[in-house]
């Protein structure tokens, strides 16, 4: 057989494979910039005043964020290109943006420290971010280390998505200094979240569940702005809840029986 009938009868790769999984590796850096691009949008609004449209748009990017990283496991797509890309835009979406929107909206009566409860907020996101990258590929998949940076903007434009009018009372500021002082923490914790990541949504489910659902879309129609704020408190309260249930039922459960050891012969 001459070599030219060899090369012949060599298989080839598949090329409609190869174009498809190229096509598939921008889906999600399209939607990694389309979260960003939420994210600067909030900043402009919020510049202009318009704290009801800036709050929704956080909420936007979050959902475009969860939906990148879940596309990129899907196709198979995910880079360190991607991880970096994403946590660039997650620092402008749920760093800068919430922050600024914390210190227009809510710090009116106390412009000195909320700028740097603001900055704070900022920090401890970046931080947050830097230490997930680094801690990835080392950590139990199905929990965050700290509160998540998106978890931690949700709370934020949730409360302005419920009472866009301007704080203007000093003990009201006070309480949502606190607020932010809290999540920043929050996120460089050790507190664990779940990442709910293990979740198989193709996995069949029982019809009870089904209804379950069907009545959250319901409640979650008729009043959204309540829901969000709901579902963002419950979240973040989870991770010292948590903790601190640990802690009960360790204690509850007592020391280890003490095993004495055998006498000699």
């Amino acid at each position: 057989m001459s070599p030219e009938a060899a090369r012949e009868d060599v298989p080839r790769p598949a090329q409609p494979r190869r174009r498809f999984r190229r096509g598939a590796s921008i889906l999600p850096s399209l939607f990694t910039t389309g979260n960003l691009f939420l994210g600067f949008w909030a900043i402009v609004r919020t510049l202009h005043g318009q704290y009801a449209e800036a709050a929704p748009l956080i909420f936007w990017a979050i959902l475009l964020d969860v939906l990148d990283g879940r596309i990129a496991r899907m196709t198979g797509t995910t880079s360190e290109f991607g991880a970096e890309l994403d946590s660039l835009a997650d620092v402008v979406s749920f760093g800068v943006a919430p922050a600024l929107l914390a210190y227009s909206w809510g710090f009116g009566a106390l412009p000195r420290v909320g700028w740097l409860v603001a900055f704070l907020f900022v920090v401890c996101g970046a931080l947050r971010l830097a230490r997930f990258n680094v801690q990835k590929s080392s950590v139990d998949g199905r929990y965050f280390v700290g509160l998540p940076i998106p978890a931690a903007a949700a709370p934020v434009a949730a409360l302005v998505n419920v009472s866009p009018a301007p704080v203007d009372e000093k003990a009201h500021a006070v309480l949502w200094l606190a607020l932010l002082i809290v999540l920043s923490f929050l996120m460089v914790s050790t507190f664990r979240y779940t990442s709910f990541k293990k979740v198989d949504l193709r996995s069949r489910r029982s019809y009870v569940n089904v209804v379950g659902i069907a009545l959250l879309l319901i409640v979650f129609n008729m009043h959204p702005e309540w829901c969000l704020l709901a579902l963002a408190t419950l979240f973040w309260l989870s991770g010292p809840l948590a903790y601190l249930w640990g802690l009960v039922f360790r204690r509850r459960a007592g020391p280890p029986p003490v095993v004495a050891p055998s006498e000699a012969p």
